[in-house]
């Protein structure tokens, strides 16, 4: 597996999916400018054990919450599509059918269609995602969970290589939580992944695909879907949300992760807050939120395009993208009240920067 892993073919088609929207940036066109040898000597580095990756530029994001986002030397991005392509298909068989997040031919617009497929089945439904959840994943316990199908040495190593390098990121987010048998040694374990990388999206999948089983096979839940560490369970009683509460909580717990205490079964009518909508048996909506988010960036879009800093292409798409993406809901009248109320004006001449 190593052996393909780091071979020219893999890493030129990693350099492609890691360089796909990004080609006008200064990292990815500084690594373009010297394609071959940049390839060549990441392909060296990697069989020869010597590749070390680099350190990452953290900053923060406020919507839809805030976080700490930390992205990784363009070279190392292209190391983690490259294990990503191999170590991947491994996993992609076990995964189950209403996992949404990181796949192929999944995504938020299926994973919320799905949402109100169930919402119009069941008259309740449980929602619960984790407390600090990339902060708090586990190394030893993600390193199990992928040694169970990776046996390649080579590849495992890595891993840990690029496992280690996320040390330290998320500290200063992560608050101690404490689990039955834990002594003081418990807040030196190994634990974080930055929020940036594409291996920690996909090692999220690989880390949740127990707890996954377990609710379909053991719990019996008909009608779940999970989005990263957002979890749904729906049924037609109530009492039975509560016991799959109780169960999940315990069995997380052997993930070391919890869920937030508000947690509680209510009933679909009332509306199920879930990637950005609000979803109704009949109708979904979009978060209020999200509305004020978008016309504030419509806002500075519109002047930045009067002061010369974007062109109307960009501004175009930007706009036809959120459109694209609120369209998935009953949203019609929030586009057009949008929309006509946004004037654009006469351009500038471009600023020199």
């Amino acid at each position: 597996m190593y052996a393909e892993l780091t071979s020219w073919d893999n890493l030129l088609r990693a350099y492609h999916k890691a360089a796909k929207g990004k080609r006008g940036k200064g990292n990815v066109a500084l690594f373009e400018h010297r394609l071959e040898e940049n390839l060549f000597q990441l392909e060296d580095e990697l069989r020869t054990r010597q590749y070390r990756p680099g350190g990452y530029v953290s900053f923060h994001i406020h919507e839809p919450k805030t976080r700490i986002i930390s992205a990784a030397p363009f070279r190392d991005r292209v190391v983690h599509h490259a294990l990503c392509n191999r170590i991947e298909p491994l996993f992609e068989r076990s995964f189950i059918a209403d996992s949404y997040a990181n796949r192929v031919g999944k995504g938020t617009h299926r994973a919320i269609a799905r949402c109100h497929q169930f919402a119009r089945r069941y008259a309740y439904y449980l929602s619960c995602d984790m407390r600090q959840f990339f902060p708090s994943l586990d190394h030893a316990i993600l390193r199990q969970t992928l040694g169970c199908k990776i046996t390649d040495e080579n590849v495992l190593w890595l891993i840990d290589q690029i496992l280690a390098s996320g040390l330290g990121v998320l500290d200063e987010v992560y608050e101690m939580i404490w689990f039955s048998g834990d002594d003081l040694l418990a807040a030196s374990r190994r634990r974080g992944l930055p929020i940036g990388n594409l291996t920690s999206q996909f090692w999220a999948n690989c880390y949740l695909n127990p707890l996954d089983h377990f609710i379909k096979r053991e719990l019996r839940c008909p009608a779940y879907a999970r989005y990263v560490d957002d979890v749904l369970l729906f049924s037609n009683d109530k009492s039975t949300l509560w016991t799959w509460r109780e169960a999940m909580v315990a069995r997380l717990a052997r993930l070391r992760l919890t869920i937030h205490a508000q947690a509680q079964p209510r009933p679909v009518n009332e509306g199920i807050p879930f990637l950005g909508f609000v979803i109704y048996p009949e109708r979904r909506r979009l978060k209020r939120r999200k509305g004020v988010y978008f016309q504030r960036r419509l806002h500075r879009l519109v002047a930045d395009y009067a002061d010369g800093i974007i062109s109307l292409a960009q501004l175009t798409a930007s706009v036809q993208g959120w459109i694209t993406h609120v369209g998935y809901g009953n949203t019609i009248g929030l586009r057009k009240a949008v929309l006509t109320r946004t004037r654009i004006p006469k351009q500038q001449r471009p600023r020199l920067l």
